[in-house]
C-alpha cells in the first residue's frame, strides 16, 4: 500500500468509515557539513592539535546552521566556531569563523579560503 491509499474496511461492527493510512512523521531538516566540508575541517583541527593549540571540538545541526565549535580546554567557551548557513550562500556567502565574543573574522563562499585565517591565528596563553 502507498501512502495515499486507503486501507480495508475496519471490521468491528462500531467503526462505519473507512481506515485510512496517516503518513509518518518526516524527521526536521537540519544543515549539516558534507564530507569534503568535514574533511577540511578536520585536517586544520588536527593539525592545531598536534601543535597543542587546540583541545576539543563539537559539532551542533540546526534548522538554520551547522556549527564546528572549537575549544582550548573542554570546560570553557569555544574559542572560534566555523558555522555554515546555506541561506546567506547567495548574498555574504555560507561559511564564516566566529571568536568567542561573536565577532566574525572571516566570511566566504569557499571553505578553504574562510578557514585559512584560522591558521595565522595563535593563542596567547598567560
Amino acid at each position: 500500500m502507498s501512502e495515499g491509499d486507503v486501507a480495508e474496511p475496519l471490521r468491528s461492527g462500531a467503526a462505519q468509515g473507512l481506515a485510512s493510512i496517516l503518513p509518518f512523521p518526516a524527521a526536521p531538516k537540519r544543515v549539516s557539513f558534507d564530507r569534503a566540508e568535514l574533511q577540511v575541517i578536520l585536517n586544520l583541527y588536527g593539525r592545531m592539535v598536534a601543535e597543542g593549540e587546540w583541545r576539543d571540538y563539537a559539532i551542533d545541526f540546526t534548522p538554520d546552521k551547522a556549527v564546528f565549535s572549537i575549544y582550548r580546554r573542554t570546560s570553557e567557551v569555544p574559542l572560534y566556531r566555523i558555522e555554515k548557513a546555506p541561506r546567506l550562500a547567495r548574498k555574504q556567502g555560507a561559511y564564516s569563523v566566529v571568536v568567542a565574543s561573536g565577532l566574525i573574522l572571516k566570511r566566504g563562499h569557499e571553505l578553504e579560503r574562510v578557514i585559512r585565517v584560522l591558521d595565522k591565528l595563535r593563542v596567547v596563553s598567560n
